[in-house]
């Protein structure tokens, strides 16, 4: 099974002057879960190259057991540091696509017109897409193939308004994943704050937040 893995170029955290990108476990964790699977993975970002890391994901208190196998992983670290362009793959070579969050993906996944070319036709060849925390914002400008918003109707989770507010970025971020997902027709769920949960609908996953991170790629396998 061939998975790609799609990351954020992203590293500005609005006009805070903060930086932001993709955050570490909800990469590590699903990346070693697919890997030990037997995935085949490739990892693609916008820009290509080494994606931008949110440093609030490499503090002490944020570390996991796959964070800690990936810092010790120099070959995992080498792909994540040449990742391809995104506008160079094809969704007809991959059976998935799995999207990491962290805040990045507000600002540059969420309006990519190669991402969301890509998910919609992952979706139009009834191919698994999955994405967790923030990343299920990618959703939002994708459509199915009758043309209706891809999220119209399905069941789907992401990072919540209760847990932006707790970060205390509600009024930074461009958009607040739990609002978006249903303002464009998704049914949402979620669980209480920062607990484990993922939902899949057909063929489509999404998590909650960074615990949900597990969950999502194991449904996604499930998939497969």
């Amino acid at each position: 099974m061939k998975i790609l893995v799609v990351l954020t170029s992203h590293d500005q955290l609005g006009d805070t002057g903060q930086k932001t990108g993709f955050w570490l476990e909800e990469y590590a964790a699903p990346y070693y879960r697919m890997l030990d699977a037997g995935a085949e993975l490739t990892v693609a970002s916008p820009m290509g190259g080494q994606p931008p890391l949110d440093p609030k994901s490499d503090e002490p208190q944020s570390q996991t057991p796959a964070t800690e196998r990936f810092k010790a992983d120099e070959k995992a670290q080498a792909i994540l540091a040449a990742t391809v362009k995104l506008s160079a793959v094809t969704a007809s070579d991959f059976d998935a696509v799995f999207y990491p969050g962290g805040h990045g993906p507000l600002w540059d996944l969420t309006n990519d017109a190669d991402s969301i070319a890509l998910i919609e036709a992952m979706t139009a060849a009834n191919k698994p897409v999955a994405a967790v925390c923030h990343a299920p914002a990618v959703l939002i400008n994708a459509k199915s193939p009758n043309g209706d918003p891809l999220v119209k109707g399905k069941k789907v989770t992401g990072f919540s308004n209760s847990e932006e507010a707790a970060v205390q970025l509600t009024d930074v971020v461009p958009l607040l994943v739990e609002d978006a997902l249903s303002a464009k027709g998704g049914i949402y769920s979620k669980a209480d704050d920062w607990h484990s949960y993922a939902i899949t609908d057909g063929k489509l996953v999404t998590g909650q937040n960074p615990s949900s991170s597990e969950a999502v790629a194991k449904a996604l396998i499930e998939l497969l």
